[in-house]
């Protein structure tokens, strides 16, 4: 008797390829228009009401076959640091420590219901409060190696272990209240104090990490109880075979496996700091966990050979990652060549006058977050955006300060989603989760996330939200 075949998802390269297309088809039908833009404080910002067409650039086979070569180069700077990255932390998991380590957290979590109860809750918590106070994005990707580890020795799966370190940041990002690359850039375009609007802004934080640590400590649960459920279930048995240090007798931790720990630990507070006091990005976050792999291996007594060797294996492990990285930022690379960003733009937030002043603030929503798929960086995003958001709210009876939430609202719930952010696609590389999978798994938190902010920013035009 033949048995129906189950239909599978296309491969996230497919899919994201075929987006390229499709915005290369886009740039046949859509006029090439450009605002101008000045340099102001080290940032490029655009001329608000400067819009014009400019001479189409349609995008041919030519383009498309360059795309991902292209989007290799744009995209070489998150590259490189997924490699490194990678590479370091296959060093230091060959130490063995980061194991042990696993190992007597899941112990100590199967001997007590609090630490159950509370452990995801607090951990989304904790990365929630970074993505809120200094914009935490490209640092989460180093989590993804311990969380999803951590997750499968506890009876969860690869998706729990992605989504406390990556949702509770990105939850926090999207609701922040400080966030000096979001709010205080947007703040600063639309001529408002810095740090205004806190009290609303943290009750909106409150309310959107709840949201997510609610919808992942639920379905972290199912799993648990039923683990086939899991989207990733195959992979993650693979993923077991391949550590069976994770279901291992538990081997004391030898003096070598603490210094390890300790170097990791001063590693993860040195990048706090660093991101906070001395402004460190991508590069020095690399160097970083690059100096502690090395470190740690010394610390271990590794051979220098054999440091090279994890370093490698875990440099090949990246690959995947990096395609999707490259084939993804090629959909950037064919719309901006295609000069259909601005046009795009122009044409949707003319419609907003047309809506009554609550409407009008949840259509900025929807149009940030429609823009923030061609522009994922909020910095980027906030110096195209708001200088053409910010006045068109004083003429449609919604406050700056609504504007900016808009905005923050429309660059961060769907940062955790999109093909093309960077970071989207290096944490799901990261933990070898097909963009597909998980895309299909958080599209109801997706679809709540945009319901509780069309909701929240309902208070703000009613109440005439202002300054301070």
């Amino acid at each position: 008797m033949n048995k129906t075949k189950k239909y599978q998802l296309p491969h996230t390269l497919v899919i994201i390829f075929s987006i390229v297309v499709i915005i290369a088809l886009l740039t046949h039908f859509i006029p090439g228009g450009s605002y101008d833009r000045i340099e102001k404080d080290g940032r490029t910002i655009v001329i608000g009401d400067s819009f014009h067409y400019v001479k189409s650039q349609p995008q041919g086979l030519g383009a498309l076959l360059m795309a991902p070569f292209r989007g290799f180069v744009e995209a070489a700077q998150i590259i490189a640091f997924v490699i490194i990255v990678g590479g370091a932390f296959s060093v230091i998991q060959s130490t063995g420590a980061i194991d042990g380590a696993i190992r007597s957290i899941s112990a100590a979590h199967s001997q007590s219901r609090l630490l159950q109860s509370l452990m995801i809750p607090l951990l989304m918590t904790i990365f929630a409060l970074a993505g809120a106070i200094f914009g935490m994005s490209e640092e989460v990707i180093p989590f993804i190696l311990v969380f999803i580890p951590l997750a499968l020795s506890l009876g969860y799966d690869s998706i729990v272990g992605t989504a406390i370190p990556f949702l509770g940041a990105g939850a926090g990002f999207a609701g922040a209240f400080i966030n000096p690359f979001t709010i205080g850039i947007a703040q600063g375009i639309a001529e408002l104090p810095p740090v205004s609007g806190i009290f609303y802004r943290i009750f909106c934080w409150v309310i959107i990490t709840g949201l997510a640590i609610v919808f992942v400590s639920r379905y972290a649960a199912k799993i648990r109880s039923q683990p086939e459920l899991s989207p990733t279930f195959e992979m993650d048995q693979q993923k077991r075979k391949q550590q069976p240090a994770l279901v291992a007798n538990d081997p004391k931790i030898t003096t070598g496996h603490l210094l390890v720990l300790i170097s990791f630990g001063m590693a993860l507070i040195l990048l706090v700091v660093g991101v906070l006091k001395f402004g460190w990005y991508i590069p020095e976050i690399a160097a970083l966990f690059f100096g502690a792999s090395i470190i740690a291996g010394a610390a271990a007594r590794l051979k220098p050979s054999k440091m090279a060797e994890s370093f490698v294996n875990g440099t090949k492990d990246m690959m995947n990652a990096l395609l999707i990285i490259a084939f993804a930022r090629g959909i950037l690379v064919i719309a901006s060549d295609g000069q259909i960003i601005d046009t795009i733009l122009n044409a949707l937030s003319s419609q907003i006058t047309r809506f009554h002043p609550i409407f009008a603030g949840q259509a900025m929503f929807l149009v940030q977050t429609f823009i923030n798929f061609f522009i994922p960086s909020g910095s980027g995003q906030a110096a195209l955006t708001m200088p053409i958001m910010a006045p068109l709210s004083d003429l449609i009876g919604v406050t700056r300060q609504t504007a900016v939430l808009a905005f923050q609202f429309g660059d961060g719930f769907s940062n955790m989603i999109i093909p093309t952010s960077g970071v989207t696609m290096a944490v799901l590389g990261m933990g070898k989760i097909p963009w597909e999978k998980w895309a299909k798994w958080l599209l109801p938190l997706m679809l709540l996330f945009v319901l509780i902010g069309l909701i929240l920013l309902i208070p703000p035009v009613i109440f005439h939200w202002g300054p301070f």
